[in-house]
């Protein structure tokens, strides 16, 4: 009996013995390794280098110029006085008679006029052309120095966006970097026996997001350099360009107050309209010297039968239809018409300063919320989570969830300090200068 019982217990353990083991499971796919790097940067520019750049070589402030240089020309035909006039006549030739054509005949039976007439302009007529093309010269350069204060405000906050790329870029990287070194630990921990398989497969899984966040910030940071680059004018740097900065809170202590009478002093737009106004009322005075009617003088010699006379002659409109009624009403209009349009600049200026001015204090709240501690305490608990991670203190759920409450805190950190540089850049474009008080 005893004997059965033994080899009873050797035939089940038989297929134990003999049996091969398990293999364990095989190993996940390496991970793709990152793509070659970009090339290094041929030039770095900062900002204010940025500005510089796009002054001089933005297409449209280049094209925008030129509306100077033309009204200029203007303002060139505006002074130029009318041309003298030249007439002569010859009559009685005896063209069909061509025996009689001697100097005799000529002499003294033929008649030549010879004359020459000018146009007198009545009532400073040019004088008025001229100051009226001047004046709306100086309008356009004010409108000029509108447009390069758009672009300026263009580009400061394309720059800025291309901050917030590098920025977040550059966390990805780290992240990536500091996740894939837990994933190597958790890999050594799997092989060992001391973590599951699916706690290992949900760490190696969650190394796509940051891979993912990796390619995204690299695609937003080219992107960005490729809108900058078109404001820059794209000859003025070279292809593999960057720049140099960073994303920082920079305080500003003036109040709305001051903003405004700055503002108000500043702005080209405003001095545009308001000098809309002055350039109307040219017009009017040049549309008043236009009603006055210009006097016509010339001298006539004529030799006729051998006789040498002069004559002069004059001539002059009656102003009693036309005396350039409909112009001066219309530039009366256009007068009043720029007023208001100057009073409504007034008003938009002031409303720009508020707005901006809001949404830059509203931004600096948010940015000193992050500051005074929610980016420290995110990371101080990504830390701790992390460590007792590794160490097998603290389970894998909590771990993934504070690595994703860190990586949001500082995207959203990042955010929020580009949001309020742009507001300050829209203060700047708002106030019209950038040497805010």
């Amino acid at each position: 009996m005893w004997k059965e019982l033994a080899w009873a217990t050797v035939l089940l353990a038989l297929p134990s013995i003999v049996a091969p083991q398990q293999p364990p499971p095989a190993p996940l796919a390496a991970v793709p390794p990152p793509p070659s790097q970009a090339p290094a940067p041929s030039a770095r520019i900062t900002i204010e280098e940025a500005i510089s750049l796009a002054i001089q070589h933005n297409h449209a402030l280049q094209a925008a110029r030129t509306t100077i240089l033309q009204n200029q020309a203007l303002e060139t035909t505006a002074n130029l006085r009318p041309n003298p006039t030249l007439t002569w006549d010859a009559q009685f030739l005896p063209i069909f008679q061509p025996s009689k054509f001697n100097s005799d005949y000529i002499d003294n039976q033929a008649q030549f006029d010879l004359g020459i007439g000018y146009l007198f302009e009545r009532g400073k007529k040019r004088q008025h052309r001229l100051q009226a093309a001047k004046d709306q010269t100086t309008v356009i350069r004010s409108q000029v120095a509108d447009n390069e204060r758009t672009l300026v405000a263009n580009v400061s906050q394309q720059f800025v966006a291309v901050l917030l790329a590098e920025s977040s870029l550059d966390f990805a990287q780290q992240d990536l970097d500091s996740f894939g070194k837990t994933v190597d630990i958790s890999q050594t921990r799997y092989k060992a026996g001391a973590m599951s398989e699916g706690d290992f497969l949900k760490i190696k899984l969650q190394l796509l997001q940051f891979q993912t966040d990796v390619s995204m910030a690299k695609l937003a940071k080219v992107q960005a350099l490729a809108a900058l680059r078109q404001f820059l004018g794209f000859e003025s740097v070279p292809d593999f360009y960057d720049v140099d900065g960073q994303l920082d809170y920079q305080a500003v202590k003036a109040g709305p107050d001051d903003l405004k009478a700055l503002a108000l002093r500043s702005r080209p737009d405003l001095a545009a309209a308001q000098q809309s106004v002055t350039a109307a009322r040219s017009q009017e005075l040049l549309a008043r010297a236009n009603g006055k009617r210009d006097l016509g003088v010339s001298f006539n010699y004529s030799h006729v039968a051998d006789t040498n006379t002069g004559a002069f002659f004059f001539n002059i409109q009656l102003p009693i239809f036309d005396r350039n009624q409909g112009e001066i009403a219309r530039t009366g209009f256009v007068i009043n018409q720029a007023e208001q349009l100057a009073s409504e600049t007034s008003q938009q200026v002031v409303t720009d300063v508020v707005d901006a001015y809001e949404a830059l204090r509203a931004s600096e709240q948010i940015v000193q919320l992050y500051r005074s501690g929610y980016v420290d305490a995110a990371k101080q608990s990504r830390d701790i989570s992390e460590y007792a991670f590794k160490r097998g203190a603290a389970s894998l759920l909590d771990y993934l969830d504070a690595e994703r409450t860190y990586r949001a805190n500082q995207l959203a950190y990042r955010q929020a300090l580009a949001t309020y540089m742009t507001a300050l850049e829209q203060t700047r474009q708002a106030v019209g200068t950038r040497n805010l008080p």
